[in-house]
């Protein structure tokens, strides 16, 4: 009864038999035969640990956490330590009712997780004085660079080709918009933004407020001059210090962006945490990542999206401003509801207290002969040092359990303070310099605010709406958490069937480990001494990772599948260029891969070719020959999605391998499907040179309503130079730095991996696959009566995955929005539409849904099919039917008014079991072009909700 993996699997093993008996199959064994070609199939057992139950898997990983070191970290870097009210840890960060959305697409039913994004888009623009804002990028530094790459978007003179970056940037980031920057051939020059003269050849300067040793300054009249010359200025901000000192906004920069990590975000040894960006108005259009909107619904009520949807990669492919894995939605929540609790005046006052700590140091340091860095400064202070003295204060300082930044261009230590330091730290602090004694009492009088020169005050009040105002107490706060949660369909309300993003159960058992201190304290610049812990973790996920793949090396740093992909074949160009082969750029992509492909390709500065498929989806293995044979010099590597995103594991993928190989070209797959082969295929022995993973999909850490997630590489050993680096140093030419702001990307979420394969072992994995071709092949025979299944294996059957087409309804009015809207009154999120066939729905079951559940899911198409039928044969009119109307909200089918030719039954209750229980969607149809044309991305006084 401890088995972990039987209370995963949905289904119990008289449910899996009778699900084997719909197919007339004998056995889970004969289903993988019939799915799986078997030159494809793996001879080797997975050599992992085998499975063990949650106590002891929880028993082991406390083991490892506890390995880490324990201490007050001020050493900054734009990581600061600050405190989760604890109101918001448990009805956010352990409820599952916030962590197992899914991106909130289908807006109807993900109303609540938008509004908190609005607030999360209002805080950021009111802080930064800057009218548009996005829903949160990746980490700091990778924001940085998508700031980059809107400047060039937005440069009117497109051969300009140079950026400027400030060398006094943290060290992080300079190494991540390197690493960015060469593969597109942008000239970057990293100076003091002081004394480089910036010309015409420019598109764009990036300058840090504060900067990494944490001064300020007022950047008015270099804004001014940079815009004479038509540069788009970027300025690297702290959020929390904007609350005290004037707003890039109102010194004239044209985009912010930073981390928002202080706002009740654990330090989780550097991740996740919301980066965000902000820009003035008619940039929109340029931004990266989702931008939530304010529209309305078909009965003009207020009502919310994702605002210009049409700039992401599944439309604009290599063009896209926009991917779908660009954010970090449940950390953006935190933020947003942290700046509800506590308020404008609770952020000034937490501010308030921290620059006050910092200049109450400051002046000690003075008086006792030190010369920090002069005021004004907000959190930082870097005190030049001789360099015996820097170990000296820095063995003492450990020894009292006090970690500072060591500077590395310039003898000097740093010491960051934050939302936890107290009166206490500051007496340690001042005894380590040896300024005062242990038990030396420190005047209060002395702590108090300096003055901020005129120019660099802030003017401008901020968060002056309810939502800002209204939940100080823990009660009011839990019952707005409650009923926002209460909008959105999660995997607590039913299955969400997404094709190409799976939605599986995140174990509880793997969710609790992640809020433990061993986990959520660690700095990621500590030092790998400090962190032994968190560095067994990842060694212990390297390796088992590397064995499910049959690679030789794995990279955890990328913190998104889509970064992954990116890591991956700027590994690849790295490795032509080691060679001295920087001509090969051209890279190949069939029509059945990821739409994240072209995106990432073009990122990588490659250059995209696609290959069509057959009828049959396979892959055009002749096209392909021509297409290598005609770039043969040039060709760098061929991204395939494995199984298909057709929902097949087609036959072709070794020979085309082989094809790519002999002409010096490198084959990527994108491992997003993973949980179809784990145990019974490696992409490393069907010739793959290197393949990503989706943490956040096939080991269960939860998707969190669009972020947090963890895309890992795993590579063959010739790649594995050329992996993202571990380390701040600026990378040379050939090899790849830092990919994002942390060493090990989002580390804090990696115990819910390491927890899943560690109870689940080799044979639970293996089961887990089994069990998804299973459930999706049973639906598939379901449905196969009433809607055409488009593509299918040689023996006629599917992957994990299938596509369902209903073009053929487009003749009777309807579209495949329509039945995704329907699915709503049902109770379920629909699958993914449209993609990647337009007017198809792709349906992922996953192997943690029961029969019962899939049962439900079929039922519900079913019906919705005697609804098209009933359409169809003119029952009801066209435009006026249960479908096209729906979702129908409850406000509506309580209405005194009536206006349809159906009834409320019908509309309200169409299935049987919605009697025992019934999702209401909160809103009705909304309106896209209405928030297109009139976009709004923050809270306005004529529109608060």
């Amino acid at each position: 009864m401890d088995s972990f993996i039987k209370r995963h699997i949905g289904s119990s093993e008289e449910e899996i038999q009778q699900m084997l008996d719909f197919l007339q199959l004998k056995s889970l064994d004969e289903l993988i035969d019939k799915v799986i070609p078997p030159s494809y199939r793996t001879h080797t057992e997975l050599r992992l640990p085998s499975e063990t139950s949650e106590e002891q898997a929880l028993k082991e990983l406390k083991n490892i956490g506890n390995q880490n070191s324990s201490f007050r970290y001020f050493i900054g870097m734009g990581y600061s330590e600050t405190t989760c009210p604890m109101v918001i840890r448990r009805m956010i960060l352990e409820n599952p009712e916030w962590y197992t959305p899914y991106t909130p697409y289908q807006s109807e039913i993900s109303q609540g997780r938008l509004e908190a994004l609005l607030n999360f888009q209002t805080v950021v623009c009111e802080l930064t004085g800057l009218p548009i804002a996005n829903a949160s990028l990746l980490d700091e530094a990778s924001a940085c660079v998508e700031a980059m790459l809107m400047c060039k978007r937005l440069a009117s003179n497109k051969n300009r080709n140079k950026f400027f970056l400030s060398k006094d940037c943290h060290p992080q980031i300079l190494s991540v918009i390197t690493t960015r920057s060469s593969p597109l051939d942008i000239e970057l020059v990293i100076d003091d933004w002081r004394k480089t003269h910036i010309d015409e050849s420019f598109f764009g300067a990036l300058v840090a407020y504060p900067d990494t040793g944490g001064s300020l300054f007022d950047y008015s009249s270099f804004c001014e001059e940079l815009h004479k010359k038509d540069l788009v200025v970027v300025v690297n901000t702290d959020l929390l210090a904007l609350t005290l000192f004037k707003s890039p906004g109102e010194f004239g920069a044209d985009i912010a962006v930073g981390s928002a990590q202080r706002f009740g975000l654990p330090l989780f040894c550097g991740g996740p945490h919301p980066a965000f960006i902000s820009a003035k108005k008619g940039m929109e259009r340029k931004m990266p990542g989702r931008i939530v909107g304010i529209s309305k619904d078909v009965y003009g009520n207020p009502a919310l999206r994702l605002a210009l949807q049409t700039r992401e990669q599944h439309i604009r492919r290599e063009k896209a401003t926009s991917n779908i894995c660009t954010a970090q939605v449940l950390p953006a929540i935190v933020a947003s509801m942290y700046a509800a609790y506590y308020g404008a005046e609770g952020l000034k006052e937490i501010a308030q207290k921290i620059l006050s700590y910092s200049y109450f140091l400051y002046k000690r340091f003075l008086l006792s002969g030190f010369s920090p860095y002069p005021f004004p400064f907000f959190d930082t202070l870097k005190i030049p040092l001789e360099e015996q003295s820097i170990q000296e204060i820095k063995k003492k300082a450990i020894a009292q359990g006090y970690l500072f930044r060591e500077f590395k261009d310039s003898p000097a230590l740093g010491i960051t303070l934050g939302e936890k330091t107290t009166i206490e730290d500051l007496r340690c602090i001042l005894n380590i310099f040896g300024i005062s004694k242990q038990d030396e009492p420190l005047p209060s009088t002395d702590i108090s605010l300096p003055d901020i020169p005129i120019a660099l005050q802030r003017q401008t009040e901020f968060l002056n709406y309810k939502v800002f105002k209204n939940y100080r107490t823990e009660t009011k706060l839990n019952r707005y958490i409650k009923k926002l949660s209460s909008k959105d369909i999660n995997l607590t309300t039913s299955m969400i069937p997404l094709g190409s993003c799976t939605m599986k159960l995140n174990p509880a058992s793997a969710m609790i480990p992640i809020l433990w201190d061993c986990f959520t304290e660690p700095h990621p610049f500590a030092g790998e001494q400090f962190n032994k812990g968190y560095l067994e973790l990842a060694s212990n996920l390297k390796q088992w990772l590397a064995e499910i793949t049959a690679m030789d090396c794995v990279s955890l740093q990328p913190n998104a599948g889509s970064q992954g992909e990116l890591a991956g074949l700027i590994a690849i160009r790295n490795y032509f260029q080691s060679m001295g082969q920087d001509q090969r750029t051209i890279c190949l992509i069939p029509t059945s891969a990821h739409g994240t492909n072209c995106a990432s390709a073009a990122l990588a500065g490659l250059n995209i070719e696609e290959i069509n498929c057959d009828s049959q989806g396979r892959l055009n293995l002749d096209e392909l020959e021509q297409k290598a044979k005609k770039y043969a010099s040039k060709l760098a590597v061929m991204m395939i999605t494995f199984p298909s995103t057709y929902g097949v594991f087609e036959k072709t993928l070794i020979e085309a391998s082989q094809i790519m190989h002999s002409y010096g070209g490198q084959v990527y797959l994108d491992g997003a499907n993973a949980n179809a082969f784990l145990g019974l295929c490696k992409p490393g022995e069907l010739g793959v040179d290197v393949c990503h993973l989706n943490l956040h999909k096939t080991f269960c850490i939860p998707h969190g309503g669009g972020g947090p997630g963890v895309g890992p590489i795993a590579v063959k050993k010739h790649l594995e130079p050329f992996l993202p680096s571990t380390h701040l140093e600026l990378p040379v030419k050939g090899k790849t730095g830092l990919l994002c702001s942390a060493p090990m990307g989002n580390a804090g979420v990696l115990p819910v991996s390491w927890m899943y394969i560690r109870m689940a072992g080799a044979k639970g994995l293996k089961l887990c696959a089994q069990l998804a071709i299973l459930n999706a092949n049973y639906i598939a025979k379901k449905l196969a009566g009433a809607f055409t299944i488009l593509y299918k294996g040689d023996l006629g059957y599917v992957a994990h995955e299938f596509i369902i087409d209903l073009r053929p309804w487009q003749e009777y009015g309807i579209e495949v929005e329509d039945v995704a809207k329907r699915l709503m009154d049902y109770g379920f999120h629909a699958p993914t539409i449209s993609w990647p066939v337009h007017g198809t729905m792709m349906i992922e079951p996953t192997e943690s849904e029961s029969k019962e559940e899939l049962d439900r899911f079929c039922e519900a198409l079913l019906l919705i099919r005697k609804e098209l039928e009933d359409i169809k044969n003119g029952v009801y009119p066209q435009n006026n039917n249960p479908i096209k109307n729906a979702p129908h909200p409850h406000s509506l089918v309580c209405s005194d008014h009536w206006p349809f030719p159906y009834s409320r039954q019908l509309a309200a209750y169409p299935a049987p079991w919605q009697k025992e229980f019934k999702y209401w969607p909160p809103t009705g149809r909304i309106d896209n072009v209405y928030g297109d044309r009139n976009f709004v991305c923050c809270i306005e006084k004529r529109l608060a909700l």
